[in-house]
């Protein structure tokens, strides 16, 4: 117990789900309940391309050994785990191990898709599959992923898995069209970036964790529950994301600081930082033509309120992500996801 009477486990948790009580772990941490189902699908992704193809296998290698997270798989197995606890299942089911794959695939097409998109040369610190094998080789990677992953959707046999994550690939575009059609617009509102959030980050993490309980024979209340933590840690994710844009170093992020404001993408830092300095709008309305404009619009970002304000928006969603995992048995899973939030929320400290 800690000083309030509140019962705390061995890796901290105490029952309560508040965001101030969820102790900061390392992902390593967070990862290892479900480590061995991590290994064995790193093992299958690269044998779903098979050799038929050198280039594309070579360019799978590139993409999927370049380094990242694979947080969405992640979830997908904690989110089984923990409901598979919930229902009384022993283990997961070969749908659960699929679904992660199918995750990891439609994630992975989507970024080499965007590389494409942004010309980006780097993703991870190693090079992109357009900038090593060309535009051409980068859209049917792409193309081949997606496809893949439709084929292994379809063989779940389960419509409403089907529906759920087929209504992803069409976030996707839909989240591209909305930024697309929305650059340089000062009149964007909060709602219209969530909107386009939700498209491009958080419907994949909200469908896939669906559908994880579902292939659990979750309840309706349980279900919708996983679908609202993906939804709310997807759009957490994005805002930090879009805060880490103006408070890390070019050499943290990657990319020149301050890419999403030069590009006239308006994130919620932007969005807040405009309701209270109207001459950030007049810069970002003129697209930076005189010199050192876009210097001046992120120093009145930063001194206008606007990432404070997008660091509250982020916990709200990071609580929110809390909140959908009141009715999961405590344990180990639960303590991940929990995890998660917390550490998705750490990074713009």
């Amino acid at each position: 117990m800690d000083s309030s009477g509140e019962s705390i486990d061995e890796q901290g948790f105490s029952h309560s789900l508040n965001l101030a009580d969820i102790p900061l772990l390392p992902l390593e941490e967070i990862l290892a309940p479900v480590q061995k189902d991590m290994a064995q699908m790193n093992a299958n992704l690269l044998s779903i391309v098979g050799d038929r193809h050198p280039m594309l296998k070579a360019a799978a290698e590139q993409i999927f050994g370049a380094g990242g997270k694979k947080v969405r798989p992640m979830l997908v197995f904690l989110v089984a785990r923990a409901t598979c606890q919930a229902s009384g299942m022993k283990d997961l089911t070969k749908e659960h191990r699929s679904l992660a794959e199918i995750t990891e695939m439609i994630h992975t097409a989507s970024l080499v898709h965007d590389d494409v998109l942004d010309e980006c040369d780097l993703r991870r610190g190693s090079r992109t599959v357009n900038s090593k094998y060309g535009t051409r080789m980068a859209v049917l990677a792409g193309d081949y992923l997606f496809a893949q992953s439709s084929w292994f959707l379809a063989n779940l046999n389960n419509l409403e898995v089907i529906k759920l994550i087929s209504q992803v690939i069409a976030d996707f575009a839909n989240g591209e069209i909305a930024q697309a059609a929305n650059l340089f617009d000062c009149d964007v509102t909060l709602e219209t970036y969530m909107e386009k959030s939700f498209y491009k980050t958080a419907s994949l993490i909200a469908a896939s964790c669906r559908s994880a309980a579902v292939f659990s024979g979750m309840d309706e209340e349980l279900k919708e529950d996983m679908f609202n933590y993906g939804k709310h840690l997807g759009l957490a994710f994005q805002v930090v994301d879009d805060i880490l844009d103006f408070t890390q170093t070019e050499e943290q992020l990657g990319k020149p600081q301050g890419q999403d404001l030069a590009g006239g993408n308006l994130t919620c830092p932007i969005i807040y930082a405009m309701e209270t300095n109207p001459e950030l709008r007049d810069i970002i309305e003129s697209e930076f033509q005189e010199e050192d404009s876009l210097e001046e619009a992120l120093a009145m970002v930063n001194a206008s309120g606007g990432i404070d304000k997008a660091m509250g928006l982020a916990k709200e969603e990071g609580q929110k992500a809390l909140d959908s995992l009141q009715r999961l048995p405590e344990g180990a899973m639960r303590n991940s996801l929990a995890g998660m939030v917390a550490y998705v929320l750490q990074r713009i400290h």
